[in-house]
């Protein structure tokens, strides 16, 4: 690679403008972003992000989940095309960085490979996937699910919004249910920028995250009978009370998280006592849990544990507790040779840099299980996500921009 190629930079100042203008599509009063899936705000950052992949040079072609995808040429066109990218939708509450971030900065790496006039071996292809954040529609990262054959396209097509309406109803809605196959669009390997959603990188001064596997996840549906007597007259020792056996687990699955991390997180997220009153002991709660670990021995123990302790609580307080495994995601092990080209990336760009595993989830964990994928992070404001005051500086977004570019000129190569 010539020193003028290995020393290229895309234009910050660009790229913060494009983050800032697509940010007013759905903008909300404290400074964030609500674009649900396939609204009509969704529809506006679909149609600016389209002219702007057109005025870039690229072939653009709709899924019929309403994935887009971008296309540069390669000097080589029988060679499969590089894939980056990410997504346009946020959550009802969302900021300007998640996902978008991604879809720009890939955006903006063709932008700065058109002013160089590079070209490359291999064709490199813009993907911005319908519904990661799974805020309108369940599940998440629904259409790079059905892309790499979790789900049928019929499956998603008729999921239902709370208001019923249906993923097929909303692309028809604002135009964006595209003729091609899904899955027609072939990938040699993809690389996803993004913002960490959580605090490490800012902690430890870092520029870059180099992101070399995501957690798997367990959900649980749980539910607590216990049996419903007056608050006033039922001695504390006779008790069944559903409520205190939820706390009693709710500290279990804490301490099990304590005990077998620092690899393992668990949240009980939801807790819906039925017919609750302030004078009546709860008879019958319903619960979710969420545990995620990106080792497959502790997921098994996490589930082992949490099922001794809920029997063990359950037989003391004389109740009924019934534990649900609703999914099952294995942990992403994203391709060796695709996290090392990153990490080289960013070690020649002088960025300072540290492996990271990804705490949620994205579009190319999903790719993983079927191509080589791999990660780039850069910081975010207090770790904060999924909250209007998400933040992040228009320096650490270059950087991972300029990680993203140096990454899949790598990957691409450049045409002699």
């Amino acid at each position: 690679m010539s020193r003028a190629i290995s020393n290229l930079q895309i234009d910050s100042a660009r790229l913060w403008g494009a983050i800032h203008e697509t940010a007013k599509f759905g903008a909300t009063a404290k400074g964030g972003v609500r674009r649900l899936t396939l609204s009509q705000e969704d529809k506006q950052v679909r149609d600016w992000f389209r002219r702007a992949c057109e005025d870039a040079g690229l072939e653009v072609h709709v899924d019929a989940l309403g994935s887009m995808f971008g296309l540069r040429k390669g000097r080589d066109m029988s060679k499969l095309p590089v894939g980056i990218g990410s997504h346009l939708d946020t959550q009802p509450t969302g900021g300007k960085y998640d996902g978008i971030l991604g879809t720009l900065g890939a955006l903006e790496v063709i932008r700065t490979l058109n002013d160089a006039g590079i070209e490359t071996d291999a064709p490199i292809c813009i993907a911005n996937w319908t519904n990661e954040e799974g805020s309108r529609f369940a599940p998440a990262m629904m259409a790079s699910a059905a892309y790499v054959g979790d789900f049928t396209v019929e499956d998603i097509l008729s999921r239902k919004d709370a208001d019923g309406v249906t993923v097929a109803e909303a692309l028809d809605s604002i135009g964006y249910r595209g003729a091609t196959k899904v899955g027609t669009q072939k990938f040699s390997s993809f690389i996803e920028l993004h913002i960490e959603q959580g605090p490490i990188l800012e902690a430890e001064g870092k520029t870059i995250g180099v992101v070399d596997s995501g957690q798997g996840v367990l959900w649980y549906d749980g539910k607590i009978i216990g049996f419903e007597s007056h608050a006033g007259s039922t001695p504390m020792p006779l008790r069944r009370d559903a409520l205190l056996t939820l706390s009693e687990i709710a500290l279990a699955l804490e301490k099990i998280a304590l005990k077998l991390g620092p690899n393992a997180v668990a949240t009980m997220g939801e807790a819906v006592i039925k017919n609750p009153s302030r004078n009546v002991i709860p008879g019958e709660i319903g619960f979710t849990m969420d545990c995620r670990s990106s080792d497959a021995a502790i997921m098994d123990a996490i589930d082992r544990e949490l099922r001794a302790a809920a029997a063990e609580i359950a037989a003391k307080r004389k109740v009924e507790v019934t534990l649900d495994l609703v999914w099952r995601k294995p942990p992403t092990h994203f391709d060796p040779k695709l996290v090392d080209a990153v990490e080289n990336a960013a070690s020649a760009l002088g960025y300072s840099h540290r492996r990271i595993t990804s705490g949620a989830g994205h579009d190319a964990c999903n790719l993983n299980t079927i191509m080589p994928a791999a990660m780039v992070f850069v910081p975010c404001k207090d770790g904060i996500s999924h909250n209007e005051l998400e933040d992040a500086t228009q320096v650490d977004c270059a950087a991972g921009a300029n990680v993203l570019m140096h990454t899949v000129l790598a990957l691409a190569g450049v045409a002699s």
